[in-house]
This record gives structure tokens, C-alpha cells and sequence, in this order.
């Protein structure tokens, strides 16, 4: 067992069960913001030190101070649905984010090329964006209770996959040469892992915190918001095979950077925000 990693998580995870359920908005709001940048300059420098592209930093990093700017200022608003309203933001400056990214590949000689913009684009998209529906979820109608569940479907997944990798020595059958240490027998143990969580999570809304949440449609939805987060995973994990890499930075020891944590999480949020928002 890695100690590093276990001692990690002992002392990370609790901070961020903190934050989320003691912050207000604009904690939470900058809280995600610091991740974003953080995640997003792992990823650009993945890119760089992978000799693969040249990205546009500073576009990324303007984009996911205002995401999150928007999203301080504009919870001051009499609009009835804020999250949607947000959304519909996010997606018009990711469009105006595109403009200026050609304008500085046009600006820059061809110095900065296609690539070097596709890679700052899908950066914007991939994590500020993403990250971004987390916040989103906190704020709609039983927010601080539908958010663990895409922690749950994520970390849990992650948590159940590593304990059967370890301790059943689940590597007989390799998922995919992307990930080599992940095997098929460790994704249907975090997939199940994370629905027992879930529903044992569920129980304990539903009897003391006064929730009506079904059992059943939980259920199944904790089981696809595993599956899209191991997709995520992969997706994290090709970026990083692309590049030559192990690990998106050394920031949190015994898992990497920031990025290797968040990388399932960023693929869970939309999907949970759309189906948990109506339960």
C-alpha cells in the first residue's frame, strides 16, 4: 500500500468536505477557481514539456478568472434559474475565447499555429468550464446534498478500483494500453464500490436530512456517473500517454498533481448537473 497516498488523502479529502459544506458562495467560488487555474496550467505544461504544442496560456488562465468572476458577480442577480443562466455565460465566452485565440494565432506571424490554439481551446473547455458545474450544482435546490454525489461516483470509484488493484490483485485483464494499471476487473470494482457508497449515502439523506431521493434511480445514475468518470480518467490518462509523461506535476504526493485527481470529477459534473437537478 502506498502510505504517501493514503496519508494524502487523510489530510486533502477533509479539507475539501470543509470548504464545500462550510463556505458560502463566494468561497466555494473561489475555491474552484484556484482549482481551475491550477489544473488548467498542469495541463498546458503537459503540453510543453511534451514538446506537442505551444499553448496560449494567458487565454486560459483570463478564461478561468472569468468564469469564475462571472459566476460571484451574477449570484447577485433577481434571475430565477442563475445555473442555467451561467451556463448560457460560460458558452459565450468559450465562443469569444475562440475569436481571440485566431486573432493572436493571426497576430503572432504563424508563430503560434492551429494546434497550439486547439490545445488552448480544448484546455478551456476540458477544465474551467467543466469544473465549473460544480459550484453550479451546489446552488440549485438541495445543492449541498446532490454535489457528494459526483465526489462519491469519482474518488469512490477511484478508491474501490485502487483497494481491488492491491489487495484481490485485480490485473489479469488490462482495460486498455492508455492505462496499463487499470484492469477490467478494478473498473467493476470502483463502479460497484461507488454505488454502494452512493446508496448507503442516499439512506442517510433520506432518514435524517429529511431528502426523498429514489433508491433505485440513484442507483443506476451512480453507476453511468462511474462509468463517465473512469471515461474521464482515460481521457486525462491519453493526454498525458500523448505527451510522455507519467503525472500532470508532483503537487499532491503519492497522486500527482492536481489534474490527476480532478480528472474524473471534470467528466461527472455536467452529466450529475443535468440529472440531478430534477430529483
Amino acid at each position: 500500500m502506498d502510505i504517501k497516498r493514503i496519508l494524502t488523502s487523510v489530510i486533502g479529502l477533509p479539507a475539501v468536505i470543509a470548504i464545500i459544506v462550510y463556505g458560502n458562495t463566494t468561497v466555494i467560488d473561489i475555491f474552484f477557481a484556484l482549482v481551475a487555474l491550477i489544473a488548467i496550467k498542469e495541463y498546458y505544461n503537459a503540453f510543453e514539456k511534451g514538446k506537442k504544442a505551444k499553448p496560449i496560456k494567458w487565454i486560459g488562465y483570463v478564461v478561468a478568472l472569468s468564469i469564475s468572476v462571472l459566476r460571484i458577480f451574477h449570484l447577485q442577480s433577481s434571475l430565477i434559474d442563475v445555473g442555467a443562466d451561467m451556463i448560457n455565460m460560460m458558452f459565450t465566452l468559450v465562443i469569444f475565447s475562440l475569436f481571440v485565440v485566431f486573432f493572436h494565432i493571426l497576430n503572432s506571424g504563424m508563430r503560434t499555429n492551429v494546434v497550439d490554439g486547439a490545445v488552448t481551446m480544448f484546455g478551456i473547455i476540458y477544465i474551467p468550464v467543466l469544473i465549473m458545474f460544480l459550484p453550479i450544482l451546489h446552488d440549485v435546490k438541495n445543492g449541498e446534498f446532490l454535489i457528494w454525489y459526483v465526489v462519491i461516483c469519482g474518488w469512490g470509484t477511484d478508491v474501490f478500483a485502487y483497494l481491488a488493484g492491491k489487495l484481490l490483485n485485480t490485473k489479469k485483464h488490462k482495460f486498455s494500453k492508455i492505462s496499463p494499471n487499470k484492469s477490467i476487473e478494478g473498473c467493476v470494482a470502483g463502479a460497484m464500490g461507488a454505488m454502494v457508497i452512493a446508496l448507503i449515502y442516499t439512506i442517510v439523506c433520506n432518514t435524517y436530512f429529511y431528502q426523498n431521493i429514489s433508491y433505485i434511480y440513484i442507483i443506476l445514475i451512480s453507476l453511468l456517473l462511474s462509468i463517465i468518470g473512469q471515461v474521464g480518467d482515460f481521457a486525462a490518462s491519453s493526454v498525458k500517454r500523448y505527451n510522455e509523461i507519467k503525472d500532470y506535476s508532483n503537487l499532491i504526493p503519492g497522486h500527482g498533481g492536481l489534474l490527476d485527481r480532478i480528472d474524473s470529477i471534470l467528466f461527472i459534473a455536467p452529466i450529475a448537473y443535468v440529472l440531478l437537478t430534477n430529483i
